[in-house]
């Protein structure tokens, strides 16, 4: 059993060693800058948490389709924002094979709706392109130059995805 909930600066070590645990060290992030995502946006920061603690994290924010955070780049409000863009989904790998990254995806997905965001877009590493396949969204290769260095900061294949919200 695990509970999605909001995430709690209490919740930056797990959710660091979760990341470690999970990425490449190409694509870590410090934790200052994991900090200042959950200031930026606490409403579309959420974690799983089952009986050993912390298990799974998602962050979030409102974007708009076509943009691109880099690497290590700072989560920026846009007025216009037309896409709920999931910037880091992470799941120990103690939890793995629980449903529990589709559930915290799902529970964001609500959010957009509720936002009437039209899109949700984000960046597949890793070799995780079945995983959000399998989740409604396809790779989106029109991107412009300024977008596509964003995407090539990653340093490591990426893959910029999308989800019609409307279909």
């Amino acid at each position: 059993m695990y509970q999605l909930r909001a995430m709690q600066e209490r919740d930056i070590p797990a959710v660091l060693a979760i990341q470690e645990e999970s990425y490449a060290a190409e694509v870590l992030e410090d934790e200052a800058v994991i900090r200042s995502r959950l200031a930026t946006f606490p409403q579309l920061a959420w974690v799983a948490e089952d009986d050993e603690g912390v298990c799974a994290y998602l962050f979030a924010y409102h974007s708009r389709l076509g943009k691109v955070t880099p690497l290590d780049g700072e989560f920026c409000t846009d007025g216009e924002a037309d896409c709920l863009y999931l910037h880091d989904l992470a799941v120990a790998r103690r939890a793995a094979g629980r449903g529990i990254g589709p559930a915290l995806v799902r529970h964001n997905l609500q959010q957009a709706g509720a936002a009437q965001l039209r899109y949700s877009a984000l960046v597949s590493v890793q070799d995780s392109t079945g995983f959000w396949s399998r989740l409604g969204y396809e790779a989106h290769e029109e991107l412009d130059p300024p977008q596509a260095g964003n995407l090539a900061s990653y340093q490591i294949p990426a893959v910029y995805m999308v989800r019609d919200l409307h279909q």
